[in-house]
């Protein structure tokens, strides 16, 4: 017979899931806090085109944005989204090529641009060293998966 007033305890036998879910909150806020300074450059209406995609590159690349109205862009500085002017971009990208010339050097031009003004940023990408300029484009829209 069992002793009187002593109660067995049961093992619980759930796991507790409240600190997951905290956790899981957290990381919530937190990607959605970054998700917003992982975009580069300013807003620009891009051309579209079906060229492949460049691989992943190991270094960051230096993005030079041309808006609507031909202002220039750099993603470098402390002020990425204020326009620059031609003598400031070949500045940049210089000292930018002068640490590491093997940086990617990007081109965002706006569609509705003159190609006499993409033509010109090419001119000064390259007077500053950059051998090799990439373009960013939007891809073609594909057929619609059914």
């Amino acid at each position: 017979m069992p002793a009187v007033g002593k109660r067995g305890r049961r093992l619980m036998g759930e796991i507790n899931v409240v600190p997951y879910i905290d956790v899981m909150l957290v990381l919530l806020i937190i990607f959605m806090v970054t998700a917003p300074l992982l975009t580069q450059g300013v807003h620009v209406e891009l051309p579209k085109a079906g060229a492949a995609a460049l691989p992943d590159p190991k270094r960051e690349p230096l993005v030079v944005s041309v808006d609507r109205a031909g202002l220039l862009y750099v993603n470098i500085g402390d002020q990425k989204s204020k326009p620059v002017d031609e003598a400031a971009l070949g500045e940049r990208v210089r000292l930018v090529l002068s640490r590491d010339a093997e940086t990617p050097v990007l081109l965002k031009a706006d569609a509705a641009i003159p190609y006499g003004r993409v033509m010109r940023t090419m001119v000064l990408l390259q007077q500053a060293g950059a051998a090799k300029v990439g373009f960013v484009t939007d891809p073609l829209p594909g057929p619609s998966p059914h």
